[in-house]
């Protein structure tokens, strides 16, 4: 029986790297999905039971994390002591605080039933996309770097640095996106029962 550890890279038999051949991902969780299958478990003892039962949760959630490049490396920079954090209004990447604070005045016009800031937003919503495709063509440099440094050196020490970094502007992108795609597509209004 394969040893039991949380550490998802040591879970799915991976150098901890950033960059993960997803086929290769797939076909070990496919495996693994068989070794630790509850059913396999059925007759055996309950502490098998039971490891069988943690070993999937491992799976999944180590499946889930390692397929996501995002996921994955901030599943790896808090492993190896650089954790993300919240995300804070102070954390604004510079070249955005007056791009930012036109956009709040361009969601609040749109709130108040100015339809003539709807351009502008999905304009703005076109540019933080194509801004995320940058960041991400960066991570992708980054995670080079780092995969073909020695994991002990400062080489991969900046490296991780610098991804937590990308990684912090690119999760401030990506939340002005998701602020715009609601204001440009709020939910629909919930019909109110007047019969109670």
């Amino acid at each position: 029986m394969p040893t039991l550890t949380r550490d998802f890279f040591e879970f799915f038999g991976l150098d901890r790297k950033l960059r993960v051949d997803l086929d290769d991902l797939q076909k070990r969780f496919y495996d693994l999905s068989r070794t630790w299958h509850p059913d396999r478990f059925s007759r055996k003892s309950a502490a098998e039971q039971a490891q069988a039962l943690e070993a999937t949760a491992v799976l999944n959630d180590g499946y889930r994390t390692l397929r996501d490049p995002v996921k994955r490396a901030e599943y790896l920079l808090t492993e190896e002591g650089f954790p993300i954090g919240e995300q804070r209004s102070k954390d604004v990447p510079p070249e955005l605080l007056e791009e930012v604070f036109d956009l709040n005045i361009m969601l609040e016009e749109l709130k108040s039933g100015d339809e003539d800031a709807r351009p502008q937003l999905e304009s703005a919503r076109q540019r933080f996309v194509d801004m995320r495709a940058e960041i991400d063509s960066e991570l992708e440099r980054l995670f080079a770097k780092y995969d073909a440094s020695d994991a002990q050196s400062e080489t991969a020490k900046q490296a991780l640095h610098e991804v937590r970094g990308v990684l912090n502007r690119r999760r401030y992108v990506e939340n002005l996106i998701r602020d715009v795609d609601r204001a440009l597509n709020p939910p629909a209004a919930v019909p109110v029962d007047d019969q109670l």
